[in-house]
């Protein structure tokens, strides 16, 4: 029998600079994972879709065997995360994303995801059409009526600003910020009504190799020593506007032969095959910078950072040691 019902395109966010909780919102913590859609229909079919449509089903097993706990007709919104030792690792995510039968078992079981519910969409009826507080109580219930445990987990909602501002300080375990969401708002396919706060702080890198060319660059490629003092690679910078570039410009010096980077190769996006063209710098030159939290096991930055302006002040001594999180 054909199911009746499909999932809905996700409801989206859009930015916003600051993270205060207005009155008439709720704020959710934003998760770093894979926003995924689940569905399960009578008949025990289930589906995970990705934000982009993909289907993930296959690659997320112990997923889809928890879907038996759930009711016929139930489709919920939220994210596919894993966790490694206190910190969630997108990294794992993402080399499951890919996984099919017997190689995603075993990583179900190496890593084991969870996902983290925070809309209900349809419960035997479509719910899509009713405010957020009434989809919120019926996902409260959800997990109540049926005792939901791991792998299921119940992504926190308030209305108290006092509370919003302290899940600010879980970022050292990979949470991104905080999504703010109307509470008498539908929830509208494909609509970025929501509000997303990336929380971000600044620190300092090493400008180690730059895209374009030394007295013109386009992006700056970035490290910190290891206790080693050897300089690691932790992350690229967004497109460099004119008066950072310029400054930037006016400091760098071509690399020499004995550059810690020679012979490495650097990814043009995090998770990409593709190769970028690099000019090696000489690397002296501290960057202040803004970053988000999302961050690899190994301690680099996963989302390009800004540039915020040169600190000929500092030395790379200065700089926080590879893998911190200052």
């Amino acid at each position: 029998m054909p199911p009746t019902w499909s999932l809905p395109e996700p409801m989206l966010a859009t930015p916003t600079p600051g993270p205060a909780l207005h009155p008439g919102h709720a704020a959710e913590p934003k998760w770093d994972g894979y926003r995924a859609l689940l569905g399960r229909w009578t008949g025990d079919r289930v589906m995970i879709r990705s934000r982009s449509g993909g289907n993930l089903t296959p690659a997320f097993p112990e997923i889809v065997a928890a879907a038996s706990e759930l009711p016929d007709d139930t489709a919920l919104d939220g994210e596919l995360v894993v966790w490694e030792g206190d910190r969630l690792a997108f990294e794992r995510l993402q080399q499951r994303a890919h996984r099919r039968a017997a190689t995603a078992a075993r990583a179900a079981e190496q890593w084991p995801a969870h996902f983290v519910a925070f809309d209900l969409l349809r419960a035997g009826t479509d719910l899509t059409s009713q405010p957020y507080r009434t989809r919120r109580a019926a996902l409260e219930r959800l997990f109540a009526d049926h005792s939901l445990q791991a792998p299921w987990t119940l992504c926190p909602s308030t209305t108290d600003p006092k509370r919003a501002a302290e899940w600010l300080e879980w970022s050292a375990v990979g949470l991104e910020g905080l999504v703010f969401k109307r509470l008498d708002q539908q929830y509208v396919s494909g609509f970025r009504a929501w509000r997303k706060y990336r929380f971000r702080h600044t620190t300092e890198a090493v400008v180690g190799a730059v895209t374009g060319a030394p007295t013109a660059p386009t992006t700056a490629l970035l490290g910190r020593l290891d206790a080693s003092g050897r300089l690691q690679y932790v992350g690229r910078t967004t497109v460099l506007n004119l008066a950072v570039r310029q400054a930037l410009a006016a400091e760098l010096q071509p690399g020499g032969t004995v550059h810690p980077w020679t012979g490495w190769t650097f990814s043009a996006g995090w998770g990409s095959r593709e190769q970028l063209a690099v000019q090696l710098v000489e690397p002296v030159m501290v960057a202040e910078i803004a970053v988000d939290v999302s961050r690899d096991a190994a301690g680099r930055w996963r989302h390009p950072v800004r540039l915020e302006r040169v600190r000929s002040d500092l030395i790379p001594e200065d700089v926080p040691l590879f893998g911190k999180d200052a």
